[in-house]
């Protein structure tokens, strides 16, 4: 099937673009050249199904993963080659399956870490800093854990500690923001923070790119779709029209 299009005049403005993009384990094309465009400012939703190379290509374009060819384009810059350091560079930031956090030190301070490129060491010197502090602060209110602040990031509950993750990609400041699968394991109270939290980054001008298995979110949460399988486009464009193509509901729905 065709990827949905629309006419020149009716497009958005697009954040981002990939280009004949390649990945493969061995014999097994993770993502097949895949050639997407990513609305600017919008929510932006991945699916399909196990297998299908949606958190392969979150791994991409954040650099987690190098890319075997292909191009990312972001804004003005064509890019062959990703780095995961390089991601503050390219206005992108992300969350992981795997919550990644500093356990053995505050909330407080893994949020104030993450609002500077300097050094672990040198960042913990600047806590005390007006700005910085103000914006952590207003942060922990937003996800729920303002009360916990001086806790240790390890005495967090998991669905806690995903929203502190969620927490340090808000503190920095992106263009961009991919999370991968933000949704699973979570209370339905902290699901329903979590959507509050990306339509807040979408209502502030950022762009949300989001993978996940739950199709009732995925509808609800969507301004835009990308459905994909076995590496490959099987369908993109507005949430409804795109579920509801027989090849969608064949490849993924109907599983």
């Amino acid at each position: 099937m065709s990827a949905q299009t629309d006419g020149r005049d009716a497009q958005p403005a697009i954040a981002l673009e990939t280009v004949e993009l390649e990945k493969s384990f061995g014999g097994v094309h993770a993502v097949d050249h895949l050639s997407v465009r990513i609305p600017r400012g919008l929510i932006t939703g991945i699916i399909g199904p196990n297998g299908s190379g949606k958190s392969t290509l979150i791994n991409l374009l954040s650099g987690t993963l190098p890319m075997d060819g292909g191009t990312v384009i972001i804004g003005h810059r064509r890019l062959q080659t990703i780095r995961a350091h390089e991601s503050p560079t390219n206005g992108i930031t992300r969350t992981f399956q795997e919550i990644r956090l500093f356990p053995q030190i505050t909330l407080m301070d893994n949020l104030l870490i993450a609002m500077t490129r300097r050094s672990v060491f040198s960042s913990l010197f600047q806590r005390g800093r007006g700005a910085r502090r103000e914006r952590a602060e207003a942060i922990l209110w937003a996800i729920g854990l303002w009360e916990k602040r001086n806790d240790l990031a390890e005495e967090l509950s998991y669905g806690q500690r995903k929203l502190l993750e969620i927490g340090r990609v808000m503190a920095m400041d992106a263009n961009i923001y991919l999370f991968d699968e933000p949704f699973a394991g979570l209370a339905l109270h902290m699901i329903e923070l979590v959507k509050s939290l990306m339509r807040r980054l979408r209502a502030e001008g950022h762009t949300i790119i989001f993978v996940s298995h739950n199709i009732g979110i995925v509808r609800e949460l969507s301004d835009y779709l990308i459905v994909m399988d076995s590496g490959e486009l099987l369908a993109e464009g507005a949430p409804e029209p795109a579920l509801n193509d027989p090849a969608v509901i064949e490849a993924y729905l109907g599983n």
